[in-house]
C-alpha cells in the first residue's frame, strides 16, 4: 500500500469508526457487531503501525491511551468556569425566580432544568473541528490539561460532526453505576483500596498520569454548556444543546417551563427518584433559557446570576442498632462501630456506621437496641442524626466503653486533649501492627502493588511477617502457600517489593506511620533532612523551626526515634536494601553517582514503577530525564507498549534497558 492510499483509507476508517462510536455510545443504537467493529479498528491500527507519520490526534487509536505523563500541565481557561449558587428547598427556588423576574422586569421567564451530574467538571476546546484540549475546572480560572485522558472517553468526539471552526464546551465526566460496581469488585479482588462513590472514581480516573489506566475505565460525559462557538448563532440554551447534539456530544434532555410550580415539582420528583437513574446526580440545575437574558443578568465574582443548583436534601431512614463493637486502628485509636439492621439508603445498603468516640455516644445518648435516624453525609458517608427514645421498649442497654484494648488486652489511655481512647501497646498489638503494615504498603507510602489488606492478613496469620520490614525477607515458596496466590502473582509481588526499596525519602517517612506525620508533613521533612538517620538525630528545636511542623508533631517524631523497637525496624529495612536517604546530593557525590551526567528517556508502561518514581530514582543516582530521544540520550528505559521513542532509540543505537536491568544497576551500585 502506498502512502497516499493509506491516507485515503485512514480517513475512510476514521469516519466509519467515529460513526459507529456515536451510534453505540451516544445514541445507544449499534449498527454492527463487536466483531465487525474490532475488524475496523485492527485495520486502522495496522495501517498506522505501517505509516506512523499518518497518525492524527482525531484518530480512534488515540482512545486507547498514550504514554504516561510525569505530571499534568496547568491550563488557563479562555472563559472562567463559574460555580453555582445553591438552593436547598423549593422556597429558595421561588426566591430565585422572583429575583430573576424583578431584575429582568418580566412577569414570566422560561427556564431549562437539567440533572446535576455527580462527576468531574471538564472544559473541551475544539479548533477546525478537532479536539485540542480537555481541561479540569480547577479553581475556575486555571485547571489541569488532561487531554490524553479525555481522548479515551468514548462519547467525547475527537472530531465534531458539524465541523464548526471553533467550539468551547463544558460538561461532566462520570462513571455509570454498573461500571463503578465492576471497577470496585476488580479492585477488591486485586487487594486495592475501593472508591467511595462514582464521583471519586471518575475524578481519580480522569486524573491518572497513565492514560492507559483511564482508557480501561468506562468513563462517559454529559456536555451541558456551550461556552463559545464560531459558525453558529444560537439564541437560547436549548438551541445550544441541539447544536452540541449535532456536533456529536451526549447531552441531557432538558425540561423547559415558565411555570415555577412545575419546575419545583420536577426538582422534588427527581430528588425522590434519583436512584432510578443509571448515573449519580446530586441535584438539579435551573437556568434561564434566553442567552440575551443571561447576558443581561450577568455574573457575580464566582457565580452566574441566571442559574442555580437545587440540592437534594440528605436522604434519611430509620433502622435499629443491633450491637456496638470496637475496632483498633493503626495509631491505636479504639473506634466504636454500630452494627445495624441493614437499610437501603441513597443507593446502597448500610449495615455499619462509625460512632466516632465515647463522647459522641454519650452526647447522642446511644444505646444498643435503639432505633436511630440515619443519613449519608454528602450522599457518601453514613451517619447517625438522632436517636428515637420514644421507640424504646426497655430491652435497650447502654454501651460501656472498654478500658482495655479489645485485641491485645493492654490498658486503654486517653490524652487530655483528645477524644479517642487508644491502646497503650503500640509495639505488639496485632491490630495496630496489621494496620501499620497495610499503611506501609499503601499507594502513597511504599506503593507495593499486589499487597492489599487480604494478602497482608494472610501473611500475618501464617506467621510469615511480624512487621513491615519482614516483607522484604519473604520467599517465593511462602507466598505460594497463600490462598489464591498463583506463581505469576507471587513473582509480580516479589518484583513490586524489590521496586519499593527505592522509593523517595518522603514516601519512606510517610510509610513509617509516625503519628501526626501525614503525606504533606513527610514531604516537608524530606526537604529539610537528607536521610532517616538525620531525621532521627534532629532535636525538638530543629523541628519547631520548620513552619509546617508544630510542637505536637515534633514530640511525636522524637518519641518514635527514641523507641528501641523502631531502631531495630529501621536497621532491618536498611539490611534488606531499602533506601533510607535522599534530599540534596552534594556536588562531589553527584559526580561519583551511578548515572552522573547521563540522560534517560522513559517510554511504555513499566511493571512496577510509575514515571514519577522511576524519574526520582534516576535523579537520586545523579542522572536526568528527557521527554524526547536524541543523540544526547544515554539510556531508554522501556516498558510494555513502548512506542515511537523505542523505534528511534533503536535507529540511533542508544542503549535500551528494561525495569529489571535498571533496578539491578541501582542494587549493584548500592552494594
Amino acid at each position: 500500500m502506498e502512502e497516499y492510499q493509506a491516507r485515503e483509507r485512514l480517513e475512510q476508517l476514521k469516519k466509519e469508526i467515529a460513526h459507529h462510536d456515536r451510534q453505540y455510545y451516544v445514541l445507544d443504537n449499534p449498527e454492527i457487531s463487536d466483531y465487525q467493529y474490532d475488524c475496523l479498528m485492527r485495520e486502522l491500527l495496522a495501517i498506522e503501525a505501517q505509516f506512523p507519520q499518518l497518525v492524527s490526534s482525531d484518530s480512534p487509536s488515540q482512545r486507547v491511551g498514550g504514554e504516561p505523563l510525569k505530571e499534568f500541565a496547568s491550563y488557563t481557561h479562555r472563559n472562567s468556569l463559574l460555580s453555582l449558587m445553591n438552593a436547598y428547598g423549593t422556597e429558595d427556588l421561588r426566591e430565585f425566580h422572583q429575583r430573576i423576574c424583578n431584575d429582568l422586569g418580566k412577569e414570566s421567564v422560561e427556564y431549562v432544568v437539567e440533572y446535576k451530574i455527580d462527576g468531574l467538571s471538564i472544559a473541551l476546546y475544539y479548533a477546525d473541528g478537532v479536539l485540542q484540549n480537555g481541561v479540569t475546572r480547577g479553581d475556575g480560572v486555571t485547571g489541569e490539561d488532561v487531554t490524553l485522558n479525555v481522548r479515551t472517553v468514548k462519547n467525547i468526539p475527537l472530531r465534531l460532526q458539524n465541523h464548526l471552526p471553533v467550539l468551547e464546551a463544558r460538561g461532566e465526566v462520570y462513571l455509570p453505576k454498573d461500571s463503578f460496581l465492576r471497577l470496585n469488585a476488580q479492585r477488591e479482588q486485586n487487594g486495592e483500596s475501593l472508591f467511595a462513590n462514582c464521583r471519586n472514581a471518575a475524578a481519580g480516573s480522569i486524573r491518572q498520569l497513565d492514560p492507559k489506566v483511564t482508557a480501561q475505565r468506562d468513563l462517559r460525559a454529559f456536555i451541558y454548556t456551550l461556552m463559545h462557538v464560531e459558525g453558529a448563532n444560537p439564541t437560547t440554551h436549548t438551541q445550544c444543546i441541539e447544536l452540541l447534539k449535532e456536533a456529536g456530544f451526549t447531552t441531557m434532555e432538558p425540561f423547559v417551563s415558565s411555570d415555577i410550580d412545575a419546575i419545583c415539582d420536577y426538582c422534588v420528583y427527581w430528588g425522590e427518584h434519583r436512584h432510578d437513574l443509571p448515573f449519580d446526580i446530586d441535584g438539579m440545575v435551573v437556568k434561564v433559557n434566553s442567552l440575551a437574558d443571561q447576558e443581561k443578568l450577568g455574573n457575580r465574582a464566582k457565580n452566574p446570576r441566571w442559574a442555580i443548583a437545587y440540592k437534594f436534601p440528605p436522604e434519611r431512614g430509620i433502622t435499629r442498632i443491633k450491637d456496638i463493637v470496637v475496632q483498633v486502628g493503626r495509631t491505636g485509636a479504639i473506634t466504636p462501630v454500630a452494627n445495624l439492621e441493614p437499610i437501603f439508603l441513597a443507593g446502597s445498603t448500610i449495615s455499619r456506621v462509625t460512632l466516632h468516640n465515647e463522647d459522641f455516644i454519650r452526647e447522642k445518648d446511644i444505646h444498643i437496641g435503639d432505633y436511630v435516624v440515619l443519613q449519608k453525609a454528602g450522599e457518601v458517608i453514613p451517619e447517625i442524626v438522632s436517636v428515637l427514645p420514644e421507640r424504646r421498649d426497655g430491652s435497650e442497654h447502654a454501651f460501656i466503653f472498654p478500658r482495655t484494648c479489645p485485641v491485645c488486652g493492654a490498658p486503654a489511655i486517653r490524652l487530655e486533649e483528645e477524644a479517642a481512647w487508644r491502646c497503650s501497646d503500640s509495639m505488639t498489638c496485632p491490630a495496630q501492627v496489621r494496620e501499620g503494615i497495610i499503611h506501609f504498603a499503601s499507594r502513597d507510602a511504599m506503593n507495593i502493588e499486589g499487597l492489599g489488606p487480604a494478602v497482608i492478613t494472610q501473611l500475618f496469620q501464617a506467621g510469615f511477617i511480624e512487621n513491615a520490614a519482614d516483607l522484604y525477607y519473604l520467599k517465593r515458596e511462602q507466598l505460594l502457600e497463600l490462598e489464591r496466590m498463583g506463581e505469576k502473582s507471587a513473582d509480580n509481588l516479589l518484583r513490586s517489593l524489590e521496586a519499593s526499596k527505592h522509593r523517595t525519602l518522603a514516601q519512606v517517612i510517610y510509610a513509617l506511620g509516625i503519628r501526626l506525620v501525614g503525606q504533606n508533613v513527610a514531604k516537608v521533612l524530606a526537604r529539610h533532612f537528607s536521610s532517616i538517620e538525620a531525621l532521627g538525630q534532629a532535636t525538638y528545636e530543629d523541628f519547631v523551626e520548620i513552619d509546617e511542623v508544630g510542637p505536637k508533631i515534633a514530640e511525636s517524631i522524637i518519641d518514635y526515634f527514641q523507641t528501641e523497637r523502631h531502631h531495630d525496624f529501621l536497621k532491618k529495612l536498611a539490611q534488606a536494601g531499602v533506601t533510607l536517604d535522599g534530599g540534596e546530593v552534594s556536588a562531589e557525590k553527584q559526580e561519583k553517582a551511578l548515572f552522573a551526567g547521563k540522560t534517560f528517556v522513559l517510554t511504555g508502561t513499566l511493571p512496577s514503577l510509575d514515571r514519577r518514581e522511576a524519574g526520582a530514582l534516576i535523579e537520586q543516582a545523579g542522572g536526568k530525564t528527557s521527554s524526547s530521544v536524541s543523540k544526547k540520550t544515554d539510556y531508554v528505559l522501556a516498558g510494555e507498549s513502548a512506542g515511537s521513542k523505542l523505534t528511534k532509540a533503536q535507529e540511533l543505537g542508544i542503549t535500551i534497558i528494561d525495569e529489571e536491568t535498571f533496578l539491578n544497576m541501582l542494587k549493584e551500585d548500592a552494594e
